[in-house]
C-alpha cells in the first residue's frame, strides 16, 4: 500500500515538495513516520493511548529533523474539525479504520474538508465485495454463503466490525467533492496467511506479485482491501 500512495503522491504533486500530511487513526505511526523520513510534514491523530505511546517510543528514536516534522493530537478522527481548519492539509490518510465506524459517511465528510484543493485522499478499507474469500478459501462453506449478502464480519481480533463496497464509497467521494482517482487491491494473495506467519526468503518477489495484483482486474476487485484515492476539486 505504500507504494501505491507514493505512486499518487508523485503523480499529483512537484517533486521535493513537502507537503501537509494528516494521518487520521495513525495506530503506531507507521506510514507517519515513513512519510516523515521522506520530508513531509505529518500530523497524526489517534484515539487509543498505547498506540500513542508506541508511536511516540519510536519517534523519540529519530533524528532531530524528523521527529521536529511530526506532531501526534490524541483525539477522535471524527472530530479533526475541533483540531484543525478547513484545507489545512495536501493529503490525508485514513486507513484501516472505517470498518469500525458504524457510520461512515460523516467522518470520509470531514476528511475531505481537511483537504486544500487538489489535495489527495487515501482511504484503505475492508473489501465489502469479497467478504466470501477468506472463509471459502479455508473450506468454511457455511461461512463463505454467509458473507455474500452482508458487510459485516468478525475480524482477527474477534471483533464484529464492518466492510465498504467500492461502489458506495465511489458515491460518497463523489457526493463530498472527493471523486475517486485510483483504486487498488490490498492483500490479493496473502490474506490467508495466519498470523506470525514467517516472512518468506523471496519478499521482493512477493510484495511484486502483490503490487502488480493490486493494480489488475479480475485480481484487485476480491482483494481483502481496497485502497480508494480520491482528489478533492
Amino acid at each position: 500500500m505504500a507504494r501505491q500512495l507514493d505512486e499518487q503522491i508523485a503523480g499529483r504533486f512537484p517533486v521535493g515538495q513537502r507537503l501537509r500530511v494528516l494521518d487520521v487513526g495513525m495506530g503506531q505511526g507507521t506510514q507517519a513516520l515513513r512519510l516523515a523520513r521522506a520530508g513531509h510534514h505529518v500530523t497524526g491523530v489517534e484515539q487509543d493511548a498505547t498506540m500513542i505511546a508506541a508511536a511516540r517510543e519510536v519517534l523519540s528514536g529519530q533524528p532531530e529533523g524528523i521527529r521536529e516534522r511530526m506532531r501526534i493530537v490524541q483525539g477522535d478522527g471524527r472530530d479533526t474539525g475541533v483540531h484543525f481548519l478547513p484545507g489545512s492539509f495536501d493529503v490525508v490518510l485514513c486507513h484501516g479504520v472505517l470498518m469500525y465506524v458504524e457510520e461512515p459517511d460523516p467522518l470520509v465528510a470531514g476528511l475531505a474538508r481537511m483537504l486544500a484543493p487538489g489535495g489527495l485522499l487515501s482511504l484503505l478499507v475492508r473489501n465489502g465485495n469479497a467478504l466470501a474469500m477468506r472463509p471459502g478459501l479455508a473450506g468454511d462453506w457455511a461461512g463463505a454463503l454467509g458473507a455474500f449478502d452482508t458487510t459485516a464480519y468478525r475480524n482477527r481480533l474477534g471483533l464484529d466490525v464492518r466492510a465498504d463496497r467500492l461502489e458506495t464509497l465511489t458515491a460518497t467521494l463523489a457526493g463530498i467533492g472527493a471523486p475517486l482517482h485510483a483504486w487498488y487491491g490490498v492483500r490479493v494473495f496473502t490474506d490467508t496467511a495466519a498470523d506470525g506467519t514467517e516472512i518468506p526468503a523471496d519478499l521482493d518477489t512477493l510484495l511484486a506479485a502483490e503490487e502488480r495484483a493490486g493494480r489488475t482486474d479480475p485480481y484487485r476487485g476480491v482483494a481483502a482491501l481496497l485502497h480508494l484515492c480520491g482528489v478533492r476539486g
